[in-house]
């Protein structure tokens, strides 16, 4: 390996790209005519979510870095001006593919099953038109706010993310406040003026017009558009066309200078909805004068301009899919079974004191995490709870049971991570909360986001004190814990309960052990073990015995990690990956990453988890963790790597791994040239590893409701659909 140049950008693929694929791979379910009809919408939706974050954060980023004068290059070998050159072009690309899709496919179907999508205004017959008409009168114009422009009015502060109408307007002839035309002084013409209204997010951006059969929809922005000339009575409307913009979201803020770090987030939250534009999305109808007007006024660049074919802003049809009467073209919810290893005859404490207990989100049930904190904060013996909070729900239960907990006296500390991007306000509100309840609050460490997921609550028991913990790999959210796949633990593990209290005392204040029983910890610790784990799978290749990796995660684009899978793959360890979304390392190269295998699964679940298989020498090792291989989650945040070792439940995470290598309908495989590709399903069995969890939980309650006695610990098969 001495001769091989492992940082050679040709290795690597760039992040922002890797990125777009991942969209461009949810894309291609929106597409996919075999998914439930409305199932499509979501995805179709979630693209332009996901874009919408892309700007705000990365591409806003890279334009901050080219103001700077920053030309440092990538991993892939890219200057920030290149990589926002080629961004370009892909998401012109990928935008594009998406309103074909809409138009050419989408729209026609929904037609075919009884929902008609009115686009445009124009389409109406003339009793709609009364109909949205009057509509407008008694509900919207109240509600809007025109703003003219003109010398005296200068051109309004857009919010980030709204959608407006902008319009060119031209004062009547005897319309001017002092009897006079209003000419201009070169020609002698009655001068047009700029002038927009914000389409209000205070109201239903989805009106239903009423039909014989089926159903028929318009949107908002439509309805203000047709009557936007009773929002200037004094002037003629010469052409009005919606458009919205992304502003730069990236808070920047000054950890050390800021005195009080919840205030200075408070004031840089508000900020975020004033950032430089960097992004306009118009029609492709909107006429040249006016789209000039934005242009200039919002001093966009030409490449962030988005000329689009249909309804600006596609993240409604989130809220079409929530359209009653279409169930037959979804997918029936699924309902998460209980933990059947948590007795509810008895309480948590007890069955957690009997063995861990693994839980599968969402196909188990996340009411024992609730129930965990809810039980402990009524418990007369439990003395202390301490939680680590990044995202929670909009009503979180969780926070009501710490709130009530330091009410009954508990001693309660919380560290609530401010730094959560687009979560700083939710978690802003609870952070008050909290501390109003009496709970010790500890607002993140300076420097560093703490995005470990961890409970620990320390209950006197006869034998003296226990420690039960809690780890999971994702949040402490019961909203998306229903939409996310997770895995999460619980233990009252002795050596695990003492690491829990030193990570609490290392966030709550400056005691940093020396070293660790079973959890290793970001930004110290963490990348140096998996590090050691990656080169000792090499070692036991170059001895001649099998070196197998299998890892699962969000995202991989550490350059060190990937270059130790490089020479682990060369060493003839194999290889699989499991990267959900952005994955910068390239496959196929000979003698490199022959041996490396990249999925990605893109199904009706997020997929959440992070899991890290080792096989040792036969002496497997399986990890859980809150991170994923990326530079900021090793090197700039507080995360937590914790091992499962009972061997119930690493048959249970073997399973998972292996029904995930085999899926053949959700999955997606890494190309050498760095697109993706579906498996070849050619002489196989179609099988899909999240439809397979989904029927395994609904067998294991099935067969708990027949014998209620059955207390057997459910290890499936590890081989589903066939070999590895």
């Amino acid at each position: 390996m001495a001769e091989l140049n492992l940082k050679n950008p040709d290795y690597y693929l760039n992040r922002e790209l890797s990125w777009l694929s991942f969209d461009e791979r949810i894309l291609g379910e929106a597409r996919d005519k075999n998914i439930p009809l409305f199932e499509r919408l979501k995805f179709l939706s979630i693209v332009s979510s996901n874009l919408d974050e892309f700007y705000m954060v990365r591409v806003a980023s890279l334009k901050d870095m080219v103001d700077a004068g920053y030309t440092k290059k990538d991993i892939a070998g890219m200057t920030p001006k290149q990589q926002l050159a080629a961004i370009s072009v892909r998401t012109h690309e990928l935008v594009n593919s998406q309103y074909s899709t809409y138009n050419r496919s989408l729209i026609p179907a929904l037609n075919e099953v009884g929902l008609t999508v009115i686009r445009s205004h124009e389409e109406l017959t003339k009793e709609e038109a009364r109909y949205v008409d009057e509509y407008f009168e008694e509900n919207v114009y109240p509600v809007l706010t025109p703003m003219a422009v003109d010398s005296s009015r200068p051109f309004p502060l857009i919010r980030n993310k709204s959608l407006n109408i902008g319009a060119l307007v031209k004062r009547k002839e005897n319309a001017d406040a002092k009897g006079k035309k209003k000419l201009s002084k070169t020609s002698g013409k009655v001068e047009t003026e700029f002038a927009t209204v914000q389409v209000p997010g205070v109201l239903n951006r989805i009106i239903p017009i009423p039909c014989k059969e089926g159903k028929k929809i318009i949107f908002l922005e439509e309805v203000i558009e047709r009557n936007i000339s009773k929002l200037f009575l004094n002037y003629d409307v010469i052409c009005a066309s919606p458009f919205r913009i992304m502003r730069n979201a990236d808070l920047s803020i000054d950890e050390d200078e800021a005195e009080d770090l919840l205030k200075e987030i408070e004031k840089q939250v508000k900020r975020r909805q004033w950032g430089k534009a960097i992004r306009l999305e118009v029609q492709d109808s909107i006429p040249k004068k006016l789209l000039k007007i934005l242009v200039d006024e919002l001093q966009i660049e030409e490449e962030d301009i988005f000329k689009i074919d249909g309804t600006v802003d596609l993240t409604v049809f989130m809220k079409v899919y929530g359209l009653e009467g279409f169930e037959d073209y979804k997918i029936k919810s699924f309902e998460p079974i209980p933990v059947y290893d948590i007795d509810p005859e008895e309480d948590i404490f007890t069955s957690i004191q009997k063995k861990d207990i693994l839980m599968h989100h969402p196909y188990e049930s996340f009411e024992p995490v609730v129930n965990f904190i809810k039980e402990a904060a009524r418990d007369k013996d439990v003395l202390a709870i301490k939680q680590t909070l990044y995202r929670v729900s909009g009503n979180s239960p969780i926070i009501a049971a710490l709130a009530e907990a330091a009410e009954n006296g508990k001693q309660v500390s919380v560290l609530v991570e401010l730094k959560a991007r687009f979560d700083e306000e939710n978690n802003i509100v609870w952070a008050k909360k909290l501390e109003k309840a009496g709970c010790h609050v500890i607002y993140g460490l300076v420097g560093l986001k703490t995005h470990s997921k961890i409970t620990l609550v320390v209950r006197r028991e006869e034998d003296g004190i226990r420690r039960y913990v809690h780890l999971a790999t994702g949040n402490y959210n019961d909203a998306t814990a229903k939409l996310y796949t997770d895995l999460g633990m619980f233990t009252c593990n002795e050596a695990i309960g003492e690491d829990a209290t030193a990570v609490f005392n290392m966030l709550s204040g400056y005691s940093e052990p020396e070293g660790w029983n079973k959890l290793s910890l970001a930004p110290i610790w963490m990348k140096d073990k998996f590090l050691q784990l990656i080169a000792r799978e090499k070692e036991h290749a170059i001895n001649g015995e099998e070196g197998r990796i299998i890892a699962k995660m969000n995202s991989l684009c550490d350059q060190d990690i990937i270059m130790a899978l490089y020479e682990a793959s060369n060493a003839g360890v194999k290889i699989d990956l499991i990267v959900r979304g952005i994955c910068c390392l390239k496959v196929g190269i000979p003698g490199i990453s022959d041996n490396i295998i990249v999925h990605s699964i893109v199904g009706n679940f997020l997929e959440h988890s992070r899991i890290y298989y080792f096989k040792n020498g036969g002496n497997e090792e399986y990890y859980l963790s809150s991170a994923d291989w990326m530079p900021r989650n090793l090197e700039r945040r507080v995360e937590i790597l914790f091992p499962v070792e009972n061997t119930e439940l690493t048959a249970r995470l073997m399973h998972i791994l292996s029904a995930e290598l085999q899926d053949n309908l959700k999955a997606y495989i890494l190309q050498p040239d760095g697109t993706y590709a579906k498996p070849d399903k050619r002489g196989k069995v179609p099988f899909g590893s999240q439809d397979a969890f989904c029927e395994e939980a609904v067998s294991r309650k099935n067969s708990f409701k027949k014998d209620v006695r059955n207390t057997r610990v459910f290890v499936p098969e590890t081989n589903p659909g066939g070999k590895e």
